[in-house]
């Protein structure tokens, strides 16, 4: 496999959004990277095997990456965590590819196959050792809620994907003459 092209700045032209299984060979390169990154950043542990790969297979749950000609840029996976919600798990992005806007695709991904999934909001959890994914998350208007994890120091985040619209009367049950309970995409933050 040939290594990454040089980015000009520019959108890479040949980036491909695949949705996989996370035993699927293009995966193993984000979780050998993930594993190596949580390793220098946490120490050893089992961070990136927490949960059964199981989870991330439909019905509940889906896995997706991003091809650039065969290499692997970035990938992240959606979870059951109940009913109404899921949690995003394994976002990494390949450090020859970062800062160069494919975590937000990714999330924008994750989100929207969330959303079809039939969550009304996505968790997600990262650590104080990044940094970069703590601010990146913030950035892009997820609120922080604590800890929800088993990891001790972990921070959590939420973002709502679909906010009830309730019938005026500030019960949100949709009951009387209101809306009838229909569901809308809250509006995005604005940028930086």
């Amino acid at each position: 496999m040939q290594g990454p092209r040089p980015w000009d700045g520019g959108r890479l032209e040949q980036v491909e959004l695949l949705r996989v299984a996370l035993g699927d060979p293009e995966v193993i390169p984000l979780l050998v990277g993930l594993r190596q990154e949580y390793a220098e950043r946490y120490g050893p542990g089992d961070a990136a095997d927490d949960v059964p790969a199981s989870e991330f297979d439909p019905p509940g749950g889906a896995f997706l990456v991003l091809l650039d000609d065969g290499v692997t840029v970035a990938g992240g996976g959606i979870r059951r965590f109940d009913d109404e919600t899921g949690e995003i798990k394994r976002m990494w992005t390949n450090p020859d590819y970062r800062r160069q806007g494919h975590a937000v695709s990714m999330i924008a991904a994750l989100e929207d196959v969330a959303r079809k999934l039939g969550y009304r909001r996505v968790l997600l959890e990262t650590g104080h050792a990044q940094p970069e994914a703590l601010a990146l998350y913030r950035r892009l208007g997820f609120r922080e809620i604590g800890n929800y994890g088993h990891y001790e120091s972990a921070t959590g985040f939420e973002r709502v994907l679909i906010e009830e619209v309730t019938d005026g009367s500030g019960s949100g049950s949709g009951s009387g003459s209101g809306s009838g309970g229909r569901r809308r995409a809250p509006r995005e933050p604005a940028g930086p």
